[in-house]
């Protein structure tokens, strides 16, 4: 009765206070800081390249049996049994991932196997289901190769195509769960002109409401880029929904992927720069062939550019030329899409960076210690480290050039800052290009650009809030104008923190690159964080090592050197406000062990002295640009 009557006074009491109604706050300011916050608070990491048995070329090198299933149920944490009889699985699931089947023959070599009636009313599904039943897979390839090579559908039945793609969309469908794992929808368009690489993974941002309206347009129907950005635009025209292409693998493109001329030999104009720029918003700048960033020879002052460097061949021709370089690399194509941007006026090559895998073995696994081979055939063995890329008798019948399984790269995985884990919001971010490329380790990166910044404002507890206020984030832009009529130097923000369960870092560099009074290309490496105690002398480097502490022996390593985070304020020293630049942070890991280690160990055999043992995984942001 007591607590009745003390309750009963209270409510009084209450009734009986000045009372302030929610209405009276609603045009003030919160007392929440963060209340109507807007910029990404998030980072989401995948992989944009993962191939199942649908693949004809996966499924020709062994993989029988990760389909698409069995890649989205590993890709989320799920473990799965590999074709070697082992069970895999990553050790965190990603957050989102494209299944980019390739579109040519996509579906075709699974419906082979399963006898499926839309393929064997073809004259050419009957032979290659013939093949495959009695072990002519040689015959098989040999025909799927040329025709690729040559521009044929040998099958070409539109019905086939529908029913096939009908099954890709449902399947992203079924494991797309927004808010914890994005299965986005698209395929991989495989041009391979002269054996060169001018490959694109195409990614919608939409279900299968729209996507279902489409095939995709194969590289079969027409090898040119031009004609991808045509078959998007249409589809975005018809359907209201959104698309982009990301290129790969420009390291194997025979001088073509960055060329300064379009596919008809024209020199890049200010049409086909805007489409290009508007298609193509990011490149994939690592992966299991080879890391394109940068290459030793275009970056002589770079001592980390010789990082998994691919350059005998285009793909597997048995062609090279070094003048080739210029246009196969991310970064001189950075830098001479500044001077095409000064001749016509707009930039083509205004991309953004991420890694991804390009598994043909429907794992999507980028660890050192936990790499599952390009292809089901080169799977976890005592062997598979001297095996070759390319089948043995295309080689020798002097077909291209050999690359060796030991000479792939563990590598990568597209880092992304959105708000929410949800394919549109995963979109928006790869179209305003706020991504970052991580070789495998899942390192958190933020890299902003302005005028305003200060130093203290890298050790501020809430950095990304500051840099948003004061700048832009990778991917954005800068001009002469944001400098409020003061002629000041652009500065910049970087904070880079290790993978929890990975190496320390070594350092945060940012790489830049301009276009002088003369309009040649010009590029610099600063060392703006180091870790240990090490100095940055007056030109901007650290020359001393960071040191390494791996034990092949044990394929192990400490972290007793390096950092496990490094933040910076850093203004550029040498800025002309009269000339047209780009800039970009890269983070260096310490060594650890390559996963060529960890089989050299676990198999308990030797390898030859070429191949590397231990590696210094990275990450590379977007880059920042600055116009006059």
């Amino acid at each position: 009765m007591l607590r009745l009557r003390l309750a009963l006074r209270t409510g009084l009491l209450l009734l009986l206070l000045p009372c302030t109604s929610i209405s009276a706050f609603a045009d003030s300011e919160s007392y929440s800081p963060y209340a109507g916050e807007d910029y990404p608070r998030n980072v989401y990491f995948g992989d944009t390249h993962v191939h199942s048995s649908w693949s004809a070329d996966a499924a020709n090198t062994g993989n029988r049996q990760i389909d698409p299933e069995a890649a989205y149920r590993f890709a989320r944490g799920e473990e799965i049994t590999a074709h070697n009889g082992m069970r895999v699985r990553l050790r965190r699931p990603l957050d989102f991932m494209l299944l980019s089947d390739h579109a040519e023959y996509l579906g075709v070599m699974e419906m082979l196997d399963s006898e499926d009636p839309a393929l064997l009313k073809t004259e050419v599904g009957r032979r290659w289901a013939d093949f495959r039943k009695t072990g002519r897979n040689m015959q098989l390839i040999t025909e799927f190769g040329m025709s690729l090579l040559q521009n044929v559908d040998l099958i070409d039945s539109p019905e086939l195509e529908r029913t096939v793609w009908s099954r890709v969309v449902q399947n992203a469908e079924r494991w797309n769960e927004p808010g914890r794992f994005t299965a986005f929808i698209g395929y991989e368009w495989t041009s391979t002109p002269g054996a060169k690489n001018l490959h694109r993974n195409v990614i919608f941002a939409d279900g299968a409401a729209l996507t279902s309206q489409i095939v995709p347009h194969s590289a079969l129907l027409d090898p040119t880029p031009e004609s991808l950005w045509r078959f998007m635009a249409a589809y975005e025209e018809r359907t209201g929904g959104s698309a982009l292409a990301i290129p790969h693998n420009s390291n194997l493109s025979g001088g073509l992927m960055f060329a300064l001329r379009d596919s008809s030999g024209r020199a890049i104009d200010a049409d086909y720069a805007a489409a290009r720029a508007r298609w193509e918003p990011l490149v994939e700048a690592s992966q299991y062939k080879g890391d394109s960033e940068a290459h030793p020879l275009l970056s002589p002052n770079d001592e980390f550019a010789d990082y998994e460097t691919w350059d005998r061949s285009s793909t597997s021709s048995a062609d090279y030329d070094p003048s080739w370089l210029e246009a196969e690399y991310v970064r001189p194509a950075l830098e001479n899409g500044l001077r095409v941007e000064r001749d016509v006026g707009v930039n083509p090559f205004k991309f953004g960076l991420i890694g991804s895998t390009d598994a043909h073995t429907g794992m999507a696994a980028a660890d050192e210690d936990n790499y599952w081979g390009k292809t089901s055939a080169s799977e976890p063995s005592a062997t598979r480290w001297s095996n070759g890329l390319f089948p043995k008798e295309l080689v020798e019948s002097g077909g291209g050039a050999q690359y060796y399984e030991w000479e792939m790269t563990a590598s990568g995985y597209a880092g992304i800052w959105a708000r929410e884990n949800t394919r549109q919001a995963l979109f928006d971010a790869m179209r305003r290009r706020e991504t970052f490329a991580t070789t495998g380790p899942r390192m958190t990166v933020r890299f902003f650009g302005g005028f305003d910044f200060r130093a203290a404002d890298a050790s501020h507890p809430d950095l990304p809030r500051v840099g948003y206020e004061k700048g832009v984030p990778m991917g954005g832009d800068l001009t002469a104008g944001d400098m409020g009529g003061e002629d000041r130097a652009p500065a910049f923000l970087v904070a880079a923190l290790r993978d929890p369960v990975g190496a320390n870092l070594d350092r945060i560099q940012i790489v830049k690159g301009w276009v002088n009074s003369d309009g040649e290309t010009r590029e610099r490496i600063y060392d703006v964080a180091v870790s240990d105690g090490r100095k940055i002398g007056r030109g901007g480097r650290a020359k001393q090592a960071v040191g390494s502490t791996v034990d092949i022996g044990n394929t192990s390593w400490t972290n007793t050197i390096g950092a496990a985070a490094l933040s910076v304020h850093w203004q550029d020293p040498d800025f002309d406000p009269e000339q047209r630049a780009f800039y970009y942070a890269r983070v260096i890991e310490i060594p650890k062990p390559r996963w060529t280690a960890y089989d050299r160990r676990y198999f308990e055999i030797e390898m030859s002295d070429e191949v590397p043992l231990t590696t210094q995984d990275r990450a590379y942001t977007s880059p920042i640009w600055y116009t006059p």
